[in-house]
């Protein structure tokens, strides 16, 4: 008897590698120890970036570093270069609030960059790519870099020429 719906016969389903497998399971270890390993109560828990992040001017810049090895992993997995830029945003926007004493720290409680990037990564994975050129990925690193710390000074002095133009004016 025929159906009335077409069968779509799925696509082979390609395993994941061991070494592949091993490093999605370091991922999860640490987006777990990074943002989520310390109960608070009310179901809600932290991790150990927000705490980091309270040492008063390395905190938040040691925990976008370790936050940068997943990244790393990411590029080892051979993940879209749009998915490696939206996990270097979720990066910097956390470490860019996370400067803010206090408030920043608890948004990095709240944001947890490294658990995004950990889902975007399993959303993207697929163990038919081939990982990626680190040339590539560090040159491109390297231009956003640039660019971020060019807009961070102009941010500054902006904000120093304000604040200077309302002391000498008052």
């Amino acid at each position: 008897m025929p159906t009335r719906f077409p069968t779509i016969s799925p696509e082979p389903v390609t395993p994941i590698p061991p070494e592949a497998a091993a490093r999605l399971a370091r991922l999860r270890r640490v987006a777990f120890l990074m943002d989520r390993s310390i109960p608070i109560g009310g179901g809600r828990s932290i991790g150990l970036d927000p705490l980091i992040g309270l040492i008063p001017g390395v905190g938040d810049w040691a925990g976008a570093a370790i936050s940068s090895w997943i990244v790393y992993q990411a590029i080892l997995l051979g993940m879209p270069l749009r998915v490696l830029a939206a996990m270097g945003l979720n990066i910097a926007i956390e470490a860019l609030v996370g400067t803010v004493p206090v408030v920043g720290d608890l948004f990095d409680a709240a944001w947890q960059a490294n658990y995004r990037n950990l889902r975007l990564i399993e959303k993207h994975y697929d163990p038919r790519r081939r990982p990626r050129s680190l040339r590539g990925v560090l040159f491109a690193f390297a231009v956003c870099a640039v660019l971020f710390f060019a807009a961070i000074a102009a941010l500054s002095f902006w904000i120093f020429s304000a604040l200077l133009s309302l002391v000498t004016n008052a």
